[in-house]
């Protein structure tokens, strides 16, 4: 398994903003993805991955399958999956968002249907104690052939609650909630309850606003609030008021 050269790659992400540096390569007749840390930050990054992995099962959230331990810390080997990247940012601080303009323009019945599997992927994450940190369109690699949704690169979820202690948690600001920008706030599962509400806005808006029910931007509404007294209190309320709306 590990006899292959990076070299051989069949491609290369190098210019990642996480500081890893990921590569797709074949071996033992299998596709694989492997990521490995090229900074002290995305070391640590990939330890908290390592720890998410070992509490969290679901379908959708792509798991390593084999992981190296080395001087520069774990090197992670995922299966190869198929698809696009909602949004592709890089470390110069641009970002390619083709892909999220693509997947606004499916059918309302399938973007319903990925929402759906995204909020039910954070159901195990709740259970588990971890909140979503860094979670954003980055994050879902839409395969638009077999109409299914995964979720990659959530390195950053950590158990929670927890304080604060810098002066922002990495992110989309797209994304963040207030809480996550404050130094000494309580991060804990109504900070996951926002997250997946700014995703239920941005997934389901369009070129011509929202394509959803007013029931279901009412959900999505409550799920953003700035206030998280405001905000649904656990992640399975959200998912069992949106799927009666």
């Amino acid at each position: 398994m590990w006899d292959f050269d990076p070299a051989d790659a069949f491609v290369v992400f190098g210019d990642q903003d996480s500081g890893c540096v990921s590569y797709g390569v074949e071996s033992a007749g299998r596709r694989w993805f492997v990521k490995r840390a090229g900074t002290p930050a995305a070391r640590e990054s990939l330890t908290r991955a390592l720890g998410l992995h070992a509490a969290v099962r679901h379908p959708a959230v792509v798991r390593p399958e084999l992981v190296r331990d080395g001087t520069d810390g774990p090197t992670l080997v995922y299966p190869w999956c198929d698809g696009v990247v909602l949004n592709h940012a890089t470390a110069g601080g641009g970002s390619d968002r083709s892909g999220l303009a693509r997947f606004q323009r499916l059918p309302v019945a399938e973007v319903r249907a990925a929402l759906d599997i995204i909020l039910d992927a954070h159901l195990p994450v709740s259970a588990a104690g971890y909140v979503a940190v860094d979670l954003y369109d980055g994050c879902f690699l839409y395969d638009f052939d077999a109409r299914r949704m995964r979720l990659i690169d959530l390195d950053e979820y950590r158990p929670g609650p927890f304080v604060l202690d810098s002066d922002r948690l990495p992110g989309s600001r797209r994304y963040l909630s207030p809480e996550e920008l404050t130094r000494g706030a309580t991060i804990d599962e109504r900070t996951t309850v926002h997250a997946l509400g700014r995703t239920l806005h941005h997934l389901l808006d369009g070129p011509s606003g929202w394509r959803g029910t007013a029931a279901e931007r009412a959900v999505a509404d409550r799920a953003a609030r700035s206030d998280p007294a405001e905000r649904y209190a656990t992640v399975a309320a959200l998912v069992r008021d949106w799927r009666a709306a």
